[in-house]
């Protein structure tokens, strides 16, 4: 939990350098592919994954640790050889567990926010998943297990393999040449975010790309089919608390409405989007049908609004940065604080994005929080020990929630204002 803080520490400022210079490049190139919303909304989902992840949100039903010891024949000792073993154990659980959440219903729900962004860039990769509580494809190690590969090097390996997995969302790198058949490309990738026909669930691999060749998954980049972005059944929010949860919501909805009960049972393992026929007539999804003409989500959003969803990021930032920073300090002040501070993290995520939604909840979730603040303050006479560093910054603190606060109330003042009259123009 604090090492892995102490790794995101220093990942997030490069994840977030990366993707502000991809847009910077993009601008000078005339080729930008990252919109600012959607931008702030990848950012924000991956807060929450990393928030759930360092505060250990998750429950997993077969360990490595449990499967290394009823099954290991050997055991390797650490060496060079052991941690490439352990990458490519990886690569390959990584493969399956990919295949598995794309063609399952039940399981495309910890996956869909990764793929909710209309566009592909550097952003779009840090939209992981805080469904994911419970994990059980330890299974998918087993070749590691058997070979006794230790559990620390699978735990050193696992978040190397997955950061290896950032730089290839991009659409600034076209063909690789001879890595092409080897490794996992941007054009691989590109196809696997695409929802054209000739592309849908294709290229699963993480890695190294022959996994796809060798169980007939693959599919190359056409030259003749440019890939279009995002998933059949938009998800139409920036909001990635929703996101998370939209397709189990549907999932449990359409198990309620079927009036067969092989189907109330049967959804739930059926293909991805797979929907009892009764419930789809009477309940219809908006699917997009012709993907060269649909309109992407967007939300009107003045430069004001550009603006302050900016500074609201740079906020939940510096909080998260703080949290991270600090865990074992405030872990040991009380033993609940990790996670009431998660839960504000995850309130400031919420009213944010919501926020950028135009949704007058917004004012709601943001009381919520403000309040929730305000309590924390109060209660302590603090913020979570910040005071060592400065007696000044829980003052700061509780200036900045009372002018988020306003600023949000007048947002959605002006939002709703403005909606009226656009639907008053449509009478």
């Amino acid at each position: 939990m604090e090492t892995y803080g102490k790794i995101l520490l220093i990942a997030m400022p490069a994840f977030l350098l990366l993707v502000l210079g991809e847009k910077l490049y993009g601008v000078l190139k005339g080729k930008d592919t990252v919109r600012n919303l959607d931008m702030v909304s990848s950012l924000s989902s991956g807060v929450t994954n990393v928030t759930k992840d360092v505060l250990g949100l998750s429950i997993a039903i077969i360990s490595y640790e449990w499967l290394m010891g009823k099954l290991a024949v050997v055991h390797v000792q650490n060496t060079l050889l052991t941690y490439i073993i352990a990458f490519m154990a990886l690569d390959f659980a990584g493969y399956w567990v990919h295949r598995i959440a794309h063609e399952y219903n039940f399981f495309w729900n910890n996956h869909i926010i990764h793929h909710s962004s209309e566009e592909f860039n550097l952003a779009c990769a840090l939209r992981q998943s805080i469904s994911s509580i419970v994990k059980i494809f330890a299974i998918f190690l087993l070749p590691a297990a058997v070979l006794g590969v230790p559990a620390p090097v699978i735990a050193v390996v696992a978040p190397l393999h997955l950061f290896a997995q950032f730089w290839y969302h991009t659409q600034h790198i076209d063909r690789m040449g001879l890595l092409e058949k080897i490794i996992v490309t941007p054009s691989h990738h590109r196809v696997h975010h695409a929802i054209n026909p000739e592309y849908l669930d294709k290229n699963y691999s993480q890695i190294f790309i022959f996994w796809d060749k060798l169980f007939g998954t693959f599919q190359e980049e056409l030259k003749e089919v440019p890939p279009v972005y995002g998933i059949t059944r938009p998800v139409q929010t920036w909001n990635p608390i929703k996101i998370n949860f939209q397709h189990l919501w549907l999932l449990f909805k359409d198990a309620w409405r079927a009036e067969s009960i092989k189907d109330k049972f049967r959804i739930w393992l059926m293909p991805t989007g797979w929907r009892p026929a009764d419930v789809a007539a009477k309940f219809p999804v908006y699917k997009i049908n012709d993907v060269y003409h649909f309109e992407k989500y967007d939300t009107k959003a003045s430069a004001a609004l550009h603006a302050w969803v900016w500074v609201q990021l740079t906020m939940v930032l510096l909080f998260i940065s703080f949290l991270f920073g600090t865990i074992k300090t405030i872990n040991d002040l009380n033993s609940t604080y990790i996670f009431w501070y998660g839960g504000f993290v995850f309130i400031m995520v919420y009213a944010l994005t919501d926020l950028m939604d135009r949704n007058r909840s917004a004012i709601a979730v943001e009381t919520i929080k403000c309040l929730m603040g305000f309590y924390f303050l109060l209660n302590q006479n603090d913020w979570f020990g910040i005071s060592l560093y400065g007696s000044w910054i829980p003052y700061a603190i509780g200036t900045y929630l009372l002018i988020s606060l306003i600023v949000t109330g007048w947002f959605v003042i002006k939002h709703a204002r403005e909606d009226d009259v656009r639907f008053l123009q449509t009478i």
